[in-house]
């Protein structure tokens, strides 16, 4: 297929409309049979429910050009069983994996010219999300839903190489202990905002998240997991229940066992721990890993070894190797790679 014609190395993370999207409608109890639209655009009662109690839940995946020249896109099953995990919890029907997975086919297939070519560093970003469509004005979840899923090409999301960042310790909880923090729900990130924009007004680059009941234990960022290294190579991510279980970080979990032969470990991690790493990353779809150079603890800078001017060395080759698992580069697990026929 001709691609578009689009300067594919300008291109920012930033929506960019493409041809078509994929809908299904839930009604009296059944999903209809679902269908691909030009139409953009939603029209909804003013008293939806999405619009007046946020029922919602969303996923993010990508698809990318591999060297060989097939189009492919990432673990696409977890996507579909989280987002189901995320609709239980919220009293929303749950999509069904296989159909989750042939609306990815449908919708990447009917926007393939949009999908940037291999070695471009952009790639084709999917948005699977789920909403409560119906009036409903007493608090009460909603009988109605829609699912749908578009696409939009983005860049890079570092431009000219990953530059590690510096994060704070939030006053802001995230999550509390037995609430939404494990599921990808939109009101998550709605509470995220206010804080998100404290933090970049105050010179920080993003948030350090610790445990609501305690603030003693590391969490998550506004839409990132953390991983650490210890100074002997080990691979740590926190462990919470109230953590998001992102797809990236257990990718690169496995990555760091099975490719690299590290030792990886999934367990609570303090802050009173965090000065003592070698190394620390935030991974997720956008990003894969953004390296983080320094922690500012309400005035106490800890400062990683890895620096401030590139990714640590176990940092840059968990990037590399499952990028280049993505890419087609290197031998993927069985099952990681979903192509695009």
């Amino acid at each position: 297929m001709e691609k578009k014609d689009i300067d594919w190395s300008k291109l920012g993370f930033a929506y960019q409309q493409t041809d078509m999207r994929y809908v299904s409608n839930y009604k009296d109890g059944a999903w209809d049979e679902g269908v691909l639209t030009a139409d953009a655009n939603i029209t909804l009662n003013e008293c939806a429910c999405i619009f007046q109690y946020c029922q919602e839940c969303f996923e993010g995946l990508k698809a990318y050009t591999t060297e060989d020249g097939r189009i492919v896109t990432f673990r696409p099953d977890l996507n579909a069983e989280r987002m189901m995990d995320s609709a239980a919890r919220l009293e929303m029907p749950q999509f069904p994996k296989e159909r989750f997975i042939d609306a990815v086919n449908q919708v990447v297939k009917a926007n393939a010219a949009y999908v940037p070519p291999f070695g471009s560093g952009a790639t084709l970003y999917i948005r699977p999300y789920m909403m409560g469509t119906n009036p409903v004005i007493g608090v009460k979840p909603a009988d109605e839903f829609q699912f749908r899923m578009f696409t939009t090409p983005v860049g890079p999301y570092f431009k000219g190489g990953a530059k590690p960042i510096t994060i704070r310790v939030s006053d802001f909880d995230r999550a509390a202990p037995h609430g939404t923090g494990h599921i990808k729900a939109g009101l998550n990130y709605a509470m995220s905002l206010h804080a998100i924009v404290d933090a970049h007004q105050q010179g920080y680059d993003e948030n350090m998240y610790l445990d609501a009941a305690t603030r003693t234990k590391v969490e998550e960022t506004g839409g990132a997991n953390f991983i650490f290294v210890t100074k002997d190579n080990k691979v740590v991510t926190p462990k919470s229940r109230s953590i998001l279980p992102s797809i990236t970080r257990r990718s690169l979990m496995y990555v760091a066992k099975e490719y690299l032969g590290l030792e990886a470990e999934e367990r609570e991690v303090t802050l009173e721990e965090v000065k003592d790493f070698a190394e620390c990353g935030l991974c997720g779809t956008a990003a894969v890993i953004s390296p983080v150079g320094k922690i500012v603890d309400h005035g106490k800078e800890i400062l990683l070894p890895s620096g401030m001017d590139d990714m640590g060395p176990v940092i840059k080759k968990l990037y590399d190797t499952l990028t280049g698992i993505q890419m087609g580069r290197i031998e993927p697990p069985k099952g990681w790679i979903h192509v695009i026929e």
